[in-house]
């Protein structure tokens, strides 16, 4: 008897309990990697590859647990069978040992090309050129050098340095390439799809932003089903914890641009003055902010007093699922007290009423998709403003509760509306930000917990993770 009301009682607890809390798995644990400037494709093996300066490289099939497969361009290269003199060339002309950001791209004939870069970091002396694999993980066979600069003549505040690829298919299966890291700006060619080389008579290509040594670099391109815009990618600022690193995003209706921002600026006219040097006053104005540097403080009910902070965030790529129609951001970052080293993040991305990609605060833990129950939609908040700036400092979060009411209290004060439980507007001090309330996992706290992400009307990302154990 005591067995049986036992069991009813565990029954009738149950069917108390909300629906989205019994939907709710496990919170998984991570596997760490160390890929800088992560580059992601998914291959035809079911994995996620994400592949990244020095020739680092790792895979994973969930985003959650990772798996290191190549380390560094010296020792632990796996992509190539011997990377230094196979790659020879590049790394001569460029006076250098290593490699920067890369890029592969699955073409036509089902063979894996990997978009390969040199420069030794001083000056734009680069190149650029493609190798091939069978697979996706190598050894990849260079098929050779097609793009350099730094050589006689070169201006190198007009025209670019040849690194940073990302090559993409627009919607039409044109095959492109968008390139270019601080010095003349961000660039992008027209490919040919069978070789993988750029249709000739281009030169650098296009100019789709930057100019006169401007800090910006990490382009990368994502085409939206939904929205039929496609999305420019960018990193601004420096990328040491310190330095500010950045990423924002512009889109266009066409793969070669014009890009804008939410402002509407043309980011053509993105870039410094003639003359100047690493002048970020003259385009920090440009381009939709997604996130930077920041941090969010413990609460006083947190079970766990722990802060969680990101420093110098960037060189992303991301990703559109095709079966689940959920898009992902995978980008490197720095930690508060870590110095220089770093690790990846994915992070889910979503669309806001305004047809901009917001980011949520969370990283990715196989969160299910679905609105937000009633009850756990408002409550005690953190609340980020990341602003539109480059910051080496992490902002820093404060507290306001979103009353069942609609309205807000606290650091800062409006109202908020979020009736479908997932399309969010949040109107702070006046201003107002239109994005998405979702369910994430705060690791801090061991809990899975509600967020919001959403944008101002100039590009400025307003985010909020409600607090685990409620006041």
């Amino acid at each position: 008897m005591k067995r049986f009301c036992l069991a009813l009682c565990l029954i009738l607890l149950c069917a108390c309990l909300p629906a989205a809390a019994e939907e709710m798995p496990q919170i998984p644990k991570f596997r760490e990697v160390s890929v800088h400037d992560p580059s992601i494709i998914k291959a035809e093996d079911g994995y996620y590859y994400i592949y990244g300066s020095h020739m680092a490289a790792a895979r994973s099939q969930d985003l959650i647990r990772w798996e290191q497969i190549s380390r560094d361009a010296q020792a632990g290269c796996t992509l190539f069978t011997d990377v230094q003199q196979e790659l020879k060339e590049a790394l001569t002309y460029a006076r250098t040992n290593t490699f920067w950001a890369p890029d592969v791209q699955q073409l036509a004939d089902g063979r894996y090309y990997y978009y390969y870069c040199t420069c030794e970091g001083s000056s734009p002396l680069s190149t650029l050129g493609v190798a091939v694999s069978d697979k996706p993980e190598g050894p990849y066979e260079d098929l050779g050098i097609f793009l350099r600069s730094g050589m006689g003549g070169y201006n190198a505040s007009v025209y670019p340095n040849v690194v940073d690829p990302h090559t993409f298919f627009d919607k039409e299966g044109k095959l492109w390439m968008v390139y270019g890291s601080y010095s003349g700006g961000i660039y992008i060619l027209q490919m040919d799809p069978n070789t993988g080389f750029p249709l000739e008579g281009q030169n650098y290509g296009k100019k789709l932003l930057g100019m006169n040594h401007s800090r910006i670099e990490g382009p990368y391109i994502l085409y939206s089903p939904d929205t039929d815009y496609y999305y420019l990618f960018l990193s601004f600022g420096g990328l040491n914890a310190a330095d500010g690193y950045n990423i924002r995003v512009c889109r266009s209706k066409n793969p070669d641009g014009p890009y804008v921002d939410a402002l509407g600026q043309e980011m053509i006219r993105c870039g410094g003055r003639p003359g100047t040097f690493f002048n970020d006053a003259d385009y920090v104005g440009y381009g939709v902010k997604l996130m930077g540097g920041y941090k969010f403080a413990a609460s006083a009910t947190d079970k766990n007093k722990i802060a969680m902070a990101y420093r110098s965030p960037g060189h992303n790529s991301a990703i559109y699922d095709e079966e689940t129609g959920r898009y992902f951001i995978v980008f490197h970052t720095r930690f508060a007290n870590s110095g220089e080293a770093h690790s990846i993040r994915v992070h889910r991305m979503y669309m806001n009423q305004e047809g901009w990609p917001v980011v949520s605060p969370l990283r990715y833990a196989g969160e299910p998709d679905g609105p937000v129950a009633e009850e756990a939609r408002s409550g005690l908040y953190k609340v980020l403003m990341h602003e539109r700036d480059i910051n080496g400092v992490e902002h820093v979060s404060k507290e306001a509760t979103l009353l069942p009411d609609g309205t807000v209290t606290g650091a800062y004060t409006g109202s908020w509306v979020c009736e479908d439980g997932t399309n969010l507007t949040i109107t702070l001090d006046g201003v107002a930000y239109k994005g998405v309330m979702h369910t994430a996992c705060d690791l801090s706290q061991s809990s899975w917990s509600t967020c919001f992400t959403a944008l101002d009307e100039t590009g400025a990302a307003l985010w909020g993770i409600r607090v685990a154990v409620q006041p």
